[in-house]
């Protein structure tokens, strides 16, 4: 849902160096994103380069926040060290639909039904100082895990849903 509602924008992308990975950087480059490959897991020093760079140049990043393999919903350290190094906020955000399919994967993967409405919802930027310590980066963790929590909780109750914890 996302890659419809940002797409055309320049918007580099991580996505992992597996087949699925290169299956989805296809399908994002279709939609005018560019793709940096690798993953917490695969490749990690190589597309937070990419994703560095791609911020000096001036365009705008993204990646899922609960990695290649979870746990859901819970956020990777990775955004705040990105925004450490690079001075760009981390801007949470989330997309839900009011009728749509989850998978049984891990993630709960959702595809949304034909017709089906969605709301997009925009947390407040989340600056990270360039000197931040280990304390300090553990505080803005927590800070991007509970806005995700928020939008997340928001969206549910949108279409009158119980939170999916």
């Amino acid at each position: 849902m996302a890659t419809y509602y940002f797409r055309n924008r320049g918007i580099v992308v991580m996505t992992s160096r597996n087949r699925d990975g290169e299956y989805i950087a296809r399908v994002i480059q279709r939609f005018g994103y560019g793709a940096a490959r690798g993953s917490s897991t695969r490749g990690s020093r190589g597309a937070t380069v990419e994703t560095l760079r791609a911020l000096q140049k001036g365009n705008d990043v993204g990646f899922t926040m609960d990695g290649p393999q979870g746990p859901r919903y819970v956020a990777k350290p990775g955004a705040a060290y990105i925004a450490r190094k690079s001075g760009h906020p981390v801007v949470p955000f989330i997309v839900s639909a009011e009728k749509k399919w989850v998978m049984s994967s891990w993630d709960h993967f959702q595809v949304p039904k034909p017709f089906s409405r969605a709301v997009v919802l925009i947390g407040t930027p989340i600056y990270v100082e360039p000197d931040a310590g280990k304390e300090e980066m553990e505080s803005v963790e927590a800070q991007i895990q509970n806005s995700l929590d928020e939008l997340r909780n928001r969206g549910d109750a949108w279409w009158g849903g119980a939170p999916d914890l």
